[in-house]
């Protein structure tokens, strides 16, 4: 069978410049995919038939690197700063220019996709890579159109990545030789110098948090659940809160694990595959995600493999960012068309490692903006020296590098979305209880569990509550199945003072956190945060 005579839409590259290329394959299947991977030398098999890539010096997203065209058009809505960092259309058509000449006489991988479950919202994404593992992994992540679709495809946004093609800094206005340029004018997202496939996801995702807004659709970096009879939660959080393990719930239906929507008619995942992290991964722990790593198509990244081919994923010698990306399909209990009811519960984790936030409490709406934009959990220093102090951290939205406009510009959604559907939002502290990292202990994963079960079945609708005097949370007084003593957490402390101490200064932080937002932020918004 030729490799030529794949579905391709009527809009070939000639607005890429690229219409010369003889080398272009258009919309392999996986195997073929996995085929050319493999006689690339980008690839290897594991023992069982997934495809093991490494991803050379960046291992993962290069946040410094990444900037937006400033252009009149869209200059009044970023938020630009040290995240969405300005470049001008000098430098872009210069690398544009550049990248394209490069191109011209390589092989290239074409892969039309869609991303958006909702067809209302749906963006017609293309991504074109020298790298047939670029094609693997938009054909896994992104939604997979019909042959007959392929036919009509006409490409709203284009990623072009040149993973082999660096940047001289000096000369083409980069930071490095890594860059991703995003054009909102020419809607072309521009990446070189580096073969990290999370890239073109999360280029394509900042792209969706721009465009969704602007038609009263929420964007959110959370994963999604629900019951079988569709009562929807969704799960805000960082890295290592448990977005993906407390989602990954055999009981209820995956809607996704990463990148939604929420419009007026519900909930929609922006993906049609899972990008999950793979370190310490178990058959114990995370058993549906680890059944993926054993499939074929499933892509490992940085993943180290021993002599038998068996991927080792307690191993980080690549990176700690080891990953795994499939199909959303691969996971049994995923839903079918990746849309969900309006959420009942909507779910912010946070893994307090002061040891000073409640483990589960129920916020009001102005709290659920405070906390959105704060965006806060702790990260745990090392431990070379004996126990250090761990470290606060604040990303607004739960995602602020891939959130090109204000964070309140969210905020206000979610707060009218949550309002307007009457959803109940709980802050879950998967983190530490009885003291600080280091004094204190990690809240048991079977505890988070239960407490967040009893209160997606709606059993604390009833409950009374008491309000945190620092944190004014509402904490309840019974959860079932929980003992009733770590509820509070300043029971659970045998200081008190220390306990107090430690609150005011975690309320402080988050104080001086909210300070670059109090322009934008209104007075009920201020008044929601701790008591300094």
């Amino acid at each position: 069978m030729s490799k030529h005579s794949h579905p391709r839409s009527k809009i070939g590259l000639d607005y890429l410049g690229l219409e010369n290329n003889e080398e272009t394959l258009w919309n392999l299947t996986a195997p073929e995919l996995y085929e050319e991977a493999i006689e690339n030398g980008e690839a290897v098999l594991t023992k069982d038939y997934a495809l093991r890539v490494l991803t050379g010096k960046y291992t993962g997203r290069s946040p410094k690197d990444k900037f937006i065209v400033d252009q009149p058009s869209i200059h009044d809505d970023i938020d630009w700063g040290e995240i969405n960092q300005p470049t001008n259309e000098e430098v872009f058509e210069n690398l544009f220019e550049k990248v394209t000449g490069y191109m011209q006489d390589k092989k290239l991988y074409v892969k039309d996709c869609y991303a958006g479950a909702d067809e209302k919202y749906q963006l017609n994404v293309r991504v074109v890579s020298e790298a047939a593992y670029h094609g693997l992994f938009s054909h896994n992540m992104f939604i997979r159109p019909t042959n007959d679709q392929l036919k009509n495809h006409d490409p709203d946004f284009t990623v072009v990545a040149a993973p082999n093609f660096k940047a001289d800094p000096e000369e083409d206005g980069t930071r490095s030789e890594a860059f991703v340029l995003v054009n909102f004018d020419k809607k072309i997202i521009l990446i070189g110098g580096t073969l990290y496939s999370g890239e073109v996801k999360k280029g394509i995702f900042s792209v969706m948090n721009y465009l969704l807004p602007k038609q009263n659709v929420m964007a959110m970096h959370c994963s999604a659940n629900m019951s079988q009879d569709g009562d929807t939660a969704v799960f805000f959080g960082l890295s290592g809160t448990g977005k993906t393990t407390l989602s990954s719930d055999q009981s209820r239906v995956l809607i996704g694990d990463d990148e939604h929507g929420w419009s007026e008619d519900g909930v929609f995942n922006i993906e049609g595959g899972c990008y999950a992290k793979t370190i310490n991964l178990s058959e114990e722990g995370e058993p549906l995600i680890y059944a993926t790593t054993k499939m074929p198509g499933t892509i490992l990244e940085n993943v180290v493999l021993h002599g038998n081919r068996e991927p080792d994923f307690d191993d980080t010698s690549y990176t700690q960012n080891t990953r795994c990306s499939y199909p959303i399909h691969y996971i049994p209990n995923a839903a079918d068309n990746g849309q969900g009811n309006h959420p009942s519960n909507v779910i912010f984790l946070t893994c307090d490692a002061f040891g000073v936030l409640p483990p589960i409490s129920k916020l009001t709406p102005e709290q659920a903006m405070y906390h959105f934009i704060s965006g806060y959990t702790a990260k745990v220093a090392g431990t070379e020296r004996g126990v250090t102090e761990p470290q606060a951290t604040f990303s607004a939205c739960f995602g602020a590098p891939f959130m090109p406009l204000h964070p309140t510009v969210y905020a206000e959604l979610l707060a009218d979305k949550i309002r307007k559907h009457n959803s109940t939002v709980w802050l879950l502290n998967t983190g530490w209880t009885g003291g600080p990292y280091g004094e204190g202990h990690r809240m048991k994963l079977g505890h988070t569990r239960q407490m967040l079960s009893v209160a997606l079945e709606g059993n604390l609708d009833e409950a009374t509550f008491d309000i945190d005097p620092v944190f004014g949370l509402a904490i309840p007084n019974k959860v079932d199945g929980i003992p009733s003593e770590i509820l509070t957490p300043r029971n659970t402390w045998s200081d008190k003072d220390a306990y107090d101490e430690k609150a005011e200064e975690l309320a402080a932080m988050f104080a001086e956190n909210f300070q670059q937002f109090e322009d934008e932020a209104s007075k009920e918004l201020i008044k929601a945060g701790p008591k300094v």
